[in-house]
């Protein structure tokens, strides 16, 4: 996984948490749930980018 790419994963993840924790303060679901939905899809992609590193290894 490139560097660039590891940057990317991690500012949405990061992205995602501050919209789901805006989402509770706010009692705003559909946030919260947007919130959620970014970190899975950064988690997703740090799971495919770790198994193509493996298989460089």
């Amino acid at each position: 996984m490139g560097l660039d790419d590891k940057i990317k994963n991690a500012a949405e993840d990061i992205a995602g948490k501050a919209k789901e924790a805006v989402g509770k303060v706010t009692g705003n679901e559909r946030l919260e749930a947007e919130g959620q939905a970014d970190q899975a899809k950064s988690d997703v992609k740090k799971a495919g980018e770790n198994v193509k590193d493996a298989f460089k290894n």
